[in-house]
C-alpha cells in the first residue's frame, strides 16, 4: 500500500513531516452492523459492541494541530492502556493477584511530550514485518535508517500502524551494519520497508474503473502509490531494495583476538559465506561493540514507551481454539484466537463468545475463519484480550477472505443509513432544474464522449476536442459535478468524508458514495443530460495553452468509449467503423466526428507527454495483473498482464492538465485553504545505497533528478526479448526509495518549496477529476467553485483540511492495500484451480539463502528458499557488488555429477507456480536447469 515515512518532529519544526502528520481518527461501523454473506456459523455479539463502541470513544483524538503535541496527549489520554473494568477476565485475574509485569509501563504524557521537545525521544508510525513479527521499525527523523525495534517487549503492545514514541536504546546496543565484498557498505536493515512505490508514476488520475476490471481488460494505474506494507512480506525486516539487490545483512559482529591481531575485516574480499543444504553452516565475521564504528555503519535501535493513536483497527481475522492445558483454570472460560496476520498476537476470549457446541466439537470449526477485536492488552500478558464478533465462513473461499480484509483495514462497507439516504433527490427520475441552465454553460451540443473500461459503471470524466478556424483546438476536459448532490456538512457529506474512497475490489467496488449517485444521476453516461465542471482550453497542435475557462457546465455524452475503441481509432484512423463495433453513438454526432477528435486529442497528448518528460517527469510503471471471472460463479478464468496503451495515455494526459491547472487556481485564490497535493523527493539514503549498486553492475543510471533517471530508466537495456523484463527489474529497484505522496493544506504547510511534486516535476499538483470516488476532489471542486462565483466559501479552516487530508491520506493507503490483497486473493485461487502454472522468470534480487523472481507471465514477485530445492548444496558469494548464488542440484543418478546453476540478478529461469496445502498459499519452485552437469 503504504507505511508512511513521515514521522511527527518537534514542536518547534515546521516542515513537510510535521504539517501532514495531524492526524484524525475517524470511528468506523460496527463489524456487526455491516453488510456481508452470511456465514454458516454466524452469530452476534452483543457484549463485544458495546465493548468495542466504548473502546472506540476512548481512543479518539481530536485531531489537533502538532505545534501543541503536549494538549493533543493530554485530551486523549493515555492511548496505550485500555482496561476494561466490568470485563469477566479482569475481575478473575484480580482476584488471583497481580503477576509479574512482562511490558514497561507507558510514560505519562508529560514526559512524553517534554521528550519529544526535547528530541530525546522519537515519534512515527509503526512498521512490523510480516514474516518476522519480532522485527519492527519507524521512520528516523533524520531521514536515514529506520530505527530498529526488536523483539515484542520493545514493542511494547503497539501493532502494526500505530503511532508510537520511541526511546532510543543505548549505543552499545545499536546494530552493527556487515559490510561485505568491496569493503563498501552494501547490507543495510535500516529500511524495513519503504513509503511507497512510485508505480505508474503519472497515471494516478485516471478514472477509478481503470483500477480493475472484473470481466475484461483493466489497466491497475495509479500515478502515486502509497507505502505498502505487502513489501515487507518477503523480507526478514530489511529492506529489499537492499536485501534483494545487494544480498545485504545484519548481525552483531564479534571479532576474535587473532582476528584483530591480524587486521582482518569483515568487508575482506576473501570473506564469501557457504551455506549448504545439508550442513547449514555459516561462517560470519562479527564485531563486538558498536561505539567502536561510525554512525553509518549502525542502526538505531530503540523502544516504544508511549502509543500516541492506535492507527490498527484491532480488527483481525484468524481461527479459534481451546488452550492447550486442560487442567488451567482459564480453561473453561477462554479460548485461543490465532490470527491468520502474526503481527498481531494471540488473544483470550471468553468462550461465551464462541458457538455453543465448539468445546465439544472444536474439529468443526478448525477452516472457520472469524474477526475478533482487542479490547485490552494488558502489561502482565503476552496474550491480548479480545471478543468474537461474528464468524465469516470457510478459509480459502473468496467472499469469507475478501470481508475480513475489508474489516481488517477499517473499510465501512455497511449499507448507506437511511439518514444519508434522506440526502439524496426524492423525485425520480431526477431531471436537471431549470435554475442550473440559467446559471450554467450549456455544452449538451457539444462532441463530448468518455473513454473508459468497457464494464465501468461509474464515469467520472469526459472529453472534447474541437478544432477552431486559425487551426488551434479547443480541448475540454468535463467532470460529474458532484458537489452539487453533495453539500457541505449533511450526513452524506460527513459519510462520504469518513470513507474518503472508494474501494476497487477484484470482484466488486466498495462505493464511498451511494450507487444512485456514483452510477446513475453523477454518472456521465451517454445520451443523458448531467451536470458537470469542466475546464476548457485553447490550445495549439503542439499542445500550448493559449487560454483556458473554468466553470459549471451541462453536457450530454454523445457515446462510451471503451479502450479498447479509442485504440483501435488510434490504431487505424482511417477504418470506416461500422455501428457494430462501436457502442451506441447519439444521433446529433456521427462517427467521423468522434474519431477525428480521438485522432487530434492523441495527436496533442502526445505532444504533452514529450514536453512533461523533456520537462523532468518521470514514471514509472510496474506490471499489473487483470482476471476474467466466470459471470454465474465469480471465480477467475483466466489472468494476464495488463497492457498499457495509448489510449490510456490520451486520457491520463488531460486529466494531469486539469489537475494542474485546478492547482494553481485554487492556491491563488485560496492560499491558506487549497487542498493541494505533494510528492517528496526519495530516500537519500536508499538512493545513494541504489546508485552504488548500480555503478558497480554497470547500469548507467542517472539519479540527480526526477527527468534524469526516467531518461536512463527508458534506455534500450539490450535487444533481446528480455529487455522488457529487465526493464521491469530495475523499475522495481528504482520505486523502492521513492516516497508516498500526500494530500496537505498550503495554510498548514507554508513554503512552497515544499509543495512540490517530485514525479510530475511541477509546483503545484491536486486531485480534481475523480470527485465520485475520492473525497479530496469534492473539496477541490467546492474550492473552485468559490473561486469563480459559482459556489459558497468552503466552511473549513485550515486545521480542518489538513486533518481531512491526513485522513484521506490513510484512507488511500488502506484501499490500496485491500485491493493488491483482492488481487493476491483471486490469483491464489487462480492457482488452486489452474495450476501448476509454468512460466519464465527473471532474477529481481539475491539473499544469502534465497532470492527473488520476477514471473514473466503473470507479472507477480515471489521469493524461492534454497533450502526447499534438492540441492547438495549452496554457496553465496559476489562479483564486485553484484550477488550471486551458486546452486549445485543433486544429480538424477548416482553415477552422474551434480548440476550447477548460477542465480544472478537479471538471470531468466523456468519456475513452477504451486498451490500449497494452507488456504490462499501458493510457492514458486524452481525448475532445475535441463543443462550438462558439472
Amino acid at each position: 500500500m503504504q507505511r508512511k515515512r513521515f514521522p511527527l518532529l518537534m514542536q518547534e519544526m515546521v516542515t513537510v513531516r510535521l504539517a501532514i502528520h495531524k492526524k484524525m481518527l475517524i470511528p468506523g461501523e460496527i463489524a456487526d452492523k455491516r453488510s456481508g454473506p452470511k456465514a454458516k456459523h454466524n452469530y452476534e455479539s452483543a457484549k463485544s459492541n458495546q465493548l468495542f463502541d466504548r473502546r472506540h470513544k476512548s481512543e479518539s483524538l481530536e485531531g489537533t494541530d502538532e505545534m501543541n503535541f503536549k494538549s493533543m496527549i493530554s485530551k486523549g489520554g493515555n492511548l496505550g492502556i485500555y482496561s476494561i473494568p466490568n470485563d469477566k477476565r479482569n475481575r478473575n485475574r484480580s482476584g488471583r493477584g497481580r503477576k509479574k509485569k512482562i511490558f514497561e509501563t507507558y510514560l505519562p504524557v508529560n514526559d512524553v511530550s517534554a521528550g519529544l521537545k526535547r528530541g530525546e525521544l522519537i515519534q512515527g508510525p509503526l512498521r512490523i514485518n510480516p514474516k518476522k513479527y519480532h522485527e519492527a521499525f519507524i521512520p528516523s527523523p533524520d531521514g536515514n535508517r529506520d530505527i530498529f525495534i526488536e523483539g515484542i517487549i520493545s514493542r511494547n503492545r503497539a501493532l502494526n500502524g500505530d503511532v508510537v514514541v520511541v526511546k532510543l536504546l543505548p549505543k552499545e546496543q545499536w546494530k552493527v551494519i556487515v559490510s561485505e565484498g568491496n569493503g563498501s557498505e552494501t547490507n543495510v536493515l535500516a529500511q524495513s520497508d519503504v513509503p511507497g512505490e512510485v508505480n505508474n508514476v503519472n497515471f494516478e488520475d485516471i478514472s477509478a474503473q481503470d483500477k480493475v476490471e472484473v470481466l475484461g481488460p483493466s489497466p491497475d494505474v495509479i500515478i502515486e502509490e502509497q507505502y505498502d506494507d505487502s513489501q515487507d512480506e518477503n523480507d526478514n525486516g530489511t529492506s529489499d531494495l537492499q536485501k534483494n539487490a545487494l544480498g545485504g545483512r545484519v548481525s552483531k559482529m564479534n571479532f576474535s583476538a587473532s582476528e584483530k591481531a591480524t587486521g582482518l575485516r569483515p568487508d575482506d574480499n576473501s570473506a564469501t559465506r557457504i551455506r549448504t543444504s545439508r550442513q547449514g553452516k555459516s561462517c560470519n565475521m562479527v564485531v563486538n561493540d558498536p561505539r567502536n564504528h561510525p554512525d553509518r555503519f549502525l542502526q538505531k535501535t530503540g523502544k516504544v514507551v508511549y502509543i500516541v493513536e492506535k492507527k490498527h483497527s484491532r480488527a483481525v481475522t484468524g481461527f479459534i481454539k481451546p488452550l492447550t492445558d486442560k487442567n488451567s483454570e482459564l480453561y473453561k472460560e477462554f479460548i485461543v484466537f490465532s490470527p491468520v496476520d502474526h503481527r498481531v498476537p494471540r488473544i483470550l476470549v471468553p468462550l461465551e463468545d464462541c458457538p455453543g457446541d465448539f468445546m465439544a466439537r472444536p474439529g468443526d470449526y478448525g477452516n472457520i475463519l472469524f474477526i475478533c477485536r482487542i479490547v485490552d492488552w494488558r502489561d502482565d500478558s503476552n496474550f491480548a484480550d479480545g471478543h468474537l464478533t461474528r464468524s465469516l465462513g470457510q478459509a480459502g473461499e473468496i467472499e469469507p477472505e475478501t470481508e475480513g480484509i475489508l474489516i481488517e483495514y477499517d473499510v465501512d462497507f455497511s449499507d448507506f443509513s437511511d439518514e444519508v439516504l434522506e440526502c439524496l433527490p426524492k423525485s425520480l427520475p431526477w431531471t436537471i432544474p431549470n435554475e442550473e441552465f440559467r446559471i450554467r454553460k450549456d455544452l449538451r451540443e457539444d462532441c463530448i464522449f468518455t473513454i473508459d473500461p468497457a464494464t465501468a459503471r461509474d464515469l467520472d470524466d469526459a472529453l472534447s476536442c474541437r478544432e477552431l478556424p486559425e487551426g488551434n483546438f479547443e480541448v475540454g476536459v468535463h467532470i460529474a459535478d458532484v458537489s452539487y448532490f453533495v453539500h457541505e456538512g449533511t450526513a452524506l457529506d460527513v459519510i462520504a468524508s469518513k470513507r474518503a474512497t472508494s474501494v476497487y475490489l477484484v470482484q466488486k467496488v466498495i462505493p464511498m458514495l451511494p450507487r444512485l449517485l456514483c452510477e446513475e444521476l453523477c454518472s456521465l453516461n451517454p445520451m443523458q443530460d448531467k451536470l458537470a465542471f469542466s475546464v476548457i482550453w485553447k490550445l495549439t497542435p503542439q499542445g500550448k495553452i493559449l487560454s483556458q475557462w473554468y466553470g459549471r457546465t451541462i453536457i450530454r455524452s454523445c457515446v462510451k468509449l471503451s479502450y479498447n475503441h479509442a485504440q483501435s481509432i488510434i490504431e487505424d484512423p482511417e477504418k470506416i467503423f461500422t455501428t457494430e463495433e462501436l457502442p451506441p453513438v447519439s444521433p446529433e454526432h456521427c462517427i467521423t466526428e468522434i474519431k477525428t477528435a480521438v485522432v487530434n486529442l492523441h495527436s496533442i497528448a502526445k505532444h504533452l507527454r514529450r514536453q512533461r518528460f523533456d520537462g523532468g517527469a518521470l514514471r514509472l510503471d510496474q506490471l499489473k495483473i487483470s482476471f476474467t471471472l466466470d459471470r454465474e460463479t465469480g471465480m477467475p478464468q483466466g489472468c494476464y498482464v495488463y497492457q498499457y496503451k495509448d489510449s490510456n495515455r490520451l486520457v491520463e494526459e488531460f486529466m494531469l492538465l486539469a489537475n494542474m491547472a485546478v492547482a494553481h487556481n485554487i492556491y491563488n485564490s485560496f492560499p491558506e485553504q487549497a487542498l493541494l497535493r505533494l510528492h517528496p523527493p526519495p530516500q537519500t539514503k536508499m538512493l545513494d545505497d541504489l546508485n552504488e549498486f548500480c555503478d558497480q553492475m554497470g547500469l548507467d543510471l542517472d539519479f540527480s533528478t526526477a527527468g534524469t533517471l526516467h531518461t536512463s530508466l527508458n534506455k534500450t537495456l539490450g535487444t533481446d526479448q528480455y529487455s522488457a523484463a529487465r526493464r521491469e527489474v530495475l523499475t522495481h529497484m528504482c520505486s523502492r526509495p521513492m516516497q508516498m505522496a500526500l494530500y496537505f493544506c498550503t495554510g498548514v504547510l507554508c513554503d512552497e518549496a515544499l509543495f512540490r511534486h517530485y514525479a510530475l516535476n511541477v509546483p503545484f499538483y491536486t486531485h480534481f477529476t475523480s470527485p465520485i470516488r475520492r473525497y479530496a476532489d469534492i473539496i477541490v471542486h467546492r474550492l473552485l467553485a468559490a473561486s469563480i462565483g459559482s459556489g459558497r466559501r468552503v466552511g473549513l479552516d485550515k486545521s480542518d483540511i489538513q486533518k481531512q487530508a491526513d485522513h484521506c491520506n490513510g484512507k488511500k493507503s488502506a484501499s490500496k492495500k485491500v485491493q493488491e490483497l483482492s488481487t493476491d486473493i483471486f490469483f491464489s485461487v487462480f492457482v488452486k484451480e489452474c495450476g501448476p502454472l509454468e512460466s519464465e522468470a527473471m532474477v529481481m534480487g539475491v539473499l544469502d539463502q534465497s532470492f527473488d523472481v520476477l514471473v514473466l507471465r503473470y507479472g507477480i514477485q515471489k521469493r524461492i528458499y534454497c533450502n526447499g530445492l534438492p540441492l547438495q548444496g549452496f554457496t553465496f558469494h559476489r562479483v564486485g557488488k553484484n550477488p550471486e548464488l551458486k546452486l549445485m542440484w543433486e544429480p538424477e543418478t548416482m553415477d552422474q555429477k551434480p548440476v550447477c546453476q548460477v542465480i544472478a540478478i537479471f538471470a531468466v529461469v523456468e519456475v513452477v507456480l504451486k498451490s500449497d496445502s494452507a488456504a490462499l498459499k501458493y510457492s514458486a519452485i524452481l525448475k532445475k536447469p535441463t543443462g550438462a552437469p558439472e
